[in-house]
């Protein structure tokens, strides 16, 4: 149970999410998605219960050694306005010690390679959305958590984050998905579970 003041947010919630898969999470504005996700991020504990996140121990300071493994796309995109698009994920690759070769093959895999020199004050919302999948396939994160994860991709985009997501778990990680688009959400997802009133329930 995670209760914030006096407010029960999250009432009967059991998960447990098998490396390799992907599950989607639905349900409606103020549900509790969003608190799952800063949950299975560590960001914030269970009122009552367990957590464990990738073998950590997340009701204890061990909790830390999880959160270089995660990689959570929430509603504001972590990124620098003033720094291109490519010099955004340049900054990423530099962080993780990895190769700047990675950077234009990640931009190359969400169409924005053309748009490597943009600034990303000068970028579309959905060109941020798609940025931010490219810095997941930088990041390779063994937990990966998008939270709206169609929000600014068109249709024709939208095939990203299903690519994105099989990418993680080919490489034997795990996701969770959330989306109001069920539709699309279950395209990317092994088990779709929906969230209403703080309880958690498998849909498929």
């Amino acid at each position: 149970m995670l209760q914030l003041g006096n407010t029960p947010v999250l009432a009967d919630v059991t998960l447990a999410v098998d490396m390799g898969t992907a599950i989607g999470l639905t349900g409606a504005n103020g549900s509790g998605k969003s608190s799952l996700l800063r949950c299975l991020a560590t960001l914030q504990r269970p009122t009552v219960g367990t957590l464990s996140v990738l073998g950590f121990d997340a009701m204890t300071a061990e909790r830390r050694g999880a959160r270089r493994y995660i990689t959570l796309i929430g509603h504001d995109a972590g990124l620098y306005p003033s720094l291109t698009l490519r010099e955004n994920l340049d900054l990423v690759a530099d962080m993780l010690g990895r190769s700047r070769d990675h950077t234009l093959q990640a931009l190359e895999a969400v169409g924005l390679r053309g748009a490597a020199a943009r600034p990303l004050e000068a970028a579309s919302k959905g060109m941020v959305r798609r940025l931010e999948l490219a810095r997941v396939l930088i990041q390779q994160p063994r937990l990966l958590l998008l939270d709206e994860a169609h929000a600014g991709l068109d249709t024709a985009s939208s095939d990203l984050v299903d690519q994105v997501v099989a990418r993680v778990t080919a490489d034997g990680g795990a996701a969770v998905v959330v989306s109001h688009e069920i539709d699309r959400l279950q395209s990317a997802v092994d088990n779709l579970y929906k969230l209403e009133a703080g309880i958690l329930e498998r849909l498929v």
